[in-house]
């Protein structure tokens, strides 16, 4: 693209709730205006309301020829595990997009994931891939039950501030959030951060 992007990554659109025709069409109508630059999938229905179904996938994936794989936020390891057997006959690359299942998604065939820990811990997160790619599946077990604490942590504050919060408490020199979002103030849910960083040789 002449900005430079390698590829696009694109979100269901939020607040409507499109039918099947209407999500296929408006997929399709984004890879066909940038023919030559691959496009993701990017399955969140904790942010938009719905879920992208797992036949609609398929048929994008095999009927648009940038539409070359997909993120999936669903949570949903059986619709992640549909994803990827529905299009594995095409090379169509599908990544883990929670952080707490990204074992689960790759012992399933996702080819890896988009965490929102690898931001700030990106040690834990590719020790998870590593051990995996080099067959200690047992390694990259506990590597994921390790980073879990740290993960679900951040669900008793504010989207995305957690994650911000914690590159703060390693040191790094992130800022503040944008309003109206706000850094998350003294209580239980930043002394969470700080005991479940420390259990995993973070701080």
């Amino acid at each position: 693209m002449k900005n430079g992007a390698a590829a696009v990554s694109v979100l269901q659109p939020m607040f409507l709730k499109p039918t099947y025709t209407e999500l296929y069409r408006h997929f399709k109508a984004i890879a066909d205006s940038v023919p030559e630059t691959p496009i993701l999938l990017y399955n969140n229905p904790g942010r938009v309301g719905y879920t992208l179904a797992a036949q609609l996938v398929d048929e994008l994936a095999h009927t648009v020829p940038n539409i070359v794989g997909m993120k999936d936020t669903s949570g949903d390891i059986t619709l992640t595990s549909e994803f990827i057997r529905r299009t594995r006959d095409i090379g169509f690359k599908v990544f883990g997009g929670k952080d707490t299942l990204l074992y689960a998604s790759m012992c399933h065939g996702a080819v890896g994931g988009v965490c929102t820990a690898a931001n700030f811990m990106p040690e834990l997160i590719t020790d998870v891939y590593n051990k995996f790619a080099a067959g200690d599946l047992q390694g990259s077990l506990e590597a994921q039950f390790k980073l879990n604490p740290v993960r679900l942590s951040m669900d008793a504050a504010s989207f995305p501030v957690a994650a911000k919060d914690m590159a703060a408490l390693r040191g790094r020199d992130v800022g503040v959030p944008y309003l109206p979002s706000l850094p998350t103030p003294e209580g239980a849910a930043r002394q969470g951060f700080i005991r479940t960083m420390r259990e995993a040789g973070l701080l």
